[in-house]
């Protein structure tokens, strides 16, 4: 009894000591410039923050043709019994991906995050190791995930300065999912569904991405800023309360917007030439999209925590003014097999770590054999994306059995101050590969080059 009260005390003053000050970092998203920074290596609790990297892997698969928006995502007993907030599907239901991932970006859900993170991952645990591993390729190294939702957990840790790469990835890795963050609210059945993101709507540019609250992290909040020429990436975690939070989030992006850089333009990955961009792009995030490992590490011991904090969802949302995406619940009983396994003001680039951190603990190994390279098929560019969204549905419909294991998707790029906007496809697991599906492509009077993105 003395030694578990003795446990519970020492886990209440690193949670208290986490939860003393806030950390907020804003990165000029263009260049990687640190805007600000107020103890952005600090070590704190994600909260749900943590989702932001199960919708990375999601997409990920969606990018790489595993799943589709429609795949039925199962709900385990597990996943059902998560504590709020959440989507409420019983245990042996199933849900689409594309209603999992609304539910996580508007209302937060836990049970959904737990569903996808089982079946991407075979089970939550191994799906945790695999959070882990690929932060690690996108250089978040103060950064461990034990779970797929950020309900607590003692061992689950991040930093300002890794949520802020994390935001930048998502973005630049997979625009053509990008969107859902910008969502404000949907339709499940006839229940409507809003989100926690007040900034949304509020404050001009802003498209996302991911709010959290626990009792131990304080209130957190990643938001991306598009607004003309200029993008920032800010990130504010512990804050008092949710209102602080945002307003203090509105301050720095009111503050250092107008500081953000107009020159570079589109994507900070894959850009060609002598771009400086591309250089900056070496040390902001990897080449491509980091690699998940396919191989199932061995199991090890699971940290059980209480779950009796969970994103706060009595926080009420302005009324949606766009349009709002409706889906159907979708009713089964028989559950889909998993799928296979103090302000600075500086000129530095985001780099992997700035400071020397805390040691995070040790994790398991992870083997990265067998796993997609990061290059792609493009076949076109076009000055506007439903152009380029057209020149690929087209060229799907052209060369379907070429096609048929990759997934189309643009890319932004500035030439000379215009947009435009690049059709590629995806999904190719080596250079041989994307290089041999070019030339059946240009057999079939298909213009196109293999690159590596």
């Amino acid at each position: 009894m003395i030694a578990a009260v003795a446990v519970t005390v020492v886990v209440a003053d690193v949670a208290s000591a986490m939860a003393a000050r806030s950390s907020a970092i804003v990165v000029d998203a263009k260049t990687g410039k640190v805007l600000y920074s107020a103890d952005a290596n600090g070590r704190r609790y994600p909260a749900s923050l943590t989702k932001m990297m199960t919708l990375y892997l999601t997409f990920e698969a969606l990018a790489k043709g595993r799943i589709s928006t429609n795949t039925p995502v199962p709900f385990s007993a597990h996943a059902s019994a998560e504590a709020p907030t959440k989507l409420g599907v019983r245990a042996g239901g199933s849900v689409p991906v594309e209603t999992a991932i609304l539910s996580i970006v508007t209302k937060s859900a836990n049970d959904s995050a737990t569903a996808l993170g089982e079946m991407l991952g075979g089970s939550e645990d191994n799906f945790a190791r695999m959070m882990t591993a690929k932060a690690r390729q996108l250089g978040m190294n103060g950064t461990v995930f034990r779970n797929a939702n950020g309900l607590p957990d003692p061992g689950q840790f991040t930093t300002a300065h890794d949520m802020a790469m994390l935001g930048i990835a998502l973005r630049e890795h997979y625009p053509q999912y990008y969107g859902y963050f910008s969502q404000r609210s949907f339709l499940y059945g006839r229940q409507r569904i809003n989100g926690h993101n007040r900034l949304l709507g509020r404050i001009k540019g802003v498209d996302g991405i991911k709010t959290g609250y626990t009792r131990a992290s304080g209130y957190n909040l990643v938001s991306s800023v598009a607004d003309g020429d200029r993008r920032l990436v800010a990130v504010v975690m512990g804050g008092a309360s949710g209102r602080s939070r945002d307003n203090q989030m509105a301050a720095l992006i009111n503050t250092y917007l107008p500081r953000a850089s107009t020159r570079g333009g589109g994507d900070l990955i894959a850009k060609g030439g002598d771009n400086p961009i591309k250089t900056l792009a070496k040390i902001l995030l990897p080449k491509h999209d980091a690699p998940t490992p396919d191989a199932k590490p061995a199991a090890d011991d699971a940290v059980v925590a209480s779950a009796d904090d969970s994103e706060d969802d009595t926080e009420q949302v302005a009324e949606e003014t766009k349009p709002v995406i409706q889906v159907k619940k979708v009713k089964t009983v028989a559950a889909m097999a998993p799928a296979p396994k103090s302000q600075e003001t500086t000129s530095q680039a985001v780099t992997a770590y700035a400071e020397p951190a805390p040691a995070a603990p040790e994790i398991d190994p992870v083997k990265t054999s067998s796993v997609p390279s990061g290059w792609v098929v493009q076949v076109a560019s076009s000055p506007t994306k439903s152009g380029a969204q057209s020149l690929i549905e087209q060229t799907s419909k052209q060369a379907p059995r070429i096609l048929a294991d990759a997934s189309g998707f643009t890319v932004a790029f500035d030439k000379d101050g215009t947009t435009y906007y690049r059709a590629r496809f995806g999904g190719f697991g080596s250079k041989d590969a994307a290089w041999k599906a070019c030339d059946a492509l240009k057999r079939k009077k298909i213009s196109c080059y293999a690159v590596e993105q």
